[in-house]
């Protein structure tokens, strides 16, 4: 055995016995120079990588805030609508079932008057064409639903 740790070509042992006053035996490597360019190389690859994995995580952490916002906003406006709905029901309940009236009294309450809301009529409701008003026990022409934007006491009609 002329060297026992060499396992390969560019791996060798060298003794420093000299150096350390002691015997162990050190592990020389020669690399290619060809190999260089290649390990700078994959050294720019990783570090690339590794900004578009920062990128990748801004993004998400981005995205998953605004998720969250939009969750919250969701919420709110789930808990608005029950209570809205909730107000519309005790209206209903006390002054009777004249929902078209309900709905545009409730859209055009004072604390929420900048707000829009949005309904629909039934088909025994129609628009009249040169006043622009809505007009209960109308014969409407289409059996489709018309449909109501009421914003500050003002109805649209789309």
């Amino acid at each position: 055995m002329a060297d026992p740790y060499r396992s390969r070509e560019g791996l060798s042992t060298r003794s420093s016995s000299a150096a350390y006053g002691g015997y162990s035996d050190e592990v020389q490597v020669r690399i290619d120079p060809d190999f260089d360019d290649e390990v700078t190389g994959l050294r720019k690859q990783v570090r690339r990588l590794r900004d578009v994995a920062q990128d990748i995580e801004t993004e998400a952490k981005s995205q998953n805030d605004f998720l969250n916002q939009l969750q919250m906003t969701l919420i709110k406006a789930q808990a608005g609508v029950k209570n809205n709905m909730r107000r519309l029901n005790k209206s209903i309940i006390r002054e009777g079932s004249n929902h078209v009236m309900h709905l545009a009294r409730h859209s055009v309450d004072k604390s929420h008057s900048a707000k829009l809301s949005c309904g629909f009529l039934s088909p025994t409701y129609m628009q009249k064409q040169d006043s622009r008003q809505v007009v209960p026990g109308s014969v409407p022409k289409s059996s489709s639903p018309i449909l109501l934007l009421v914003s500050s006491g003002v109805i649209l009609d789309l």
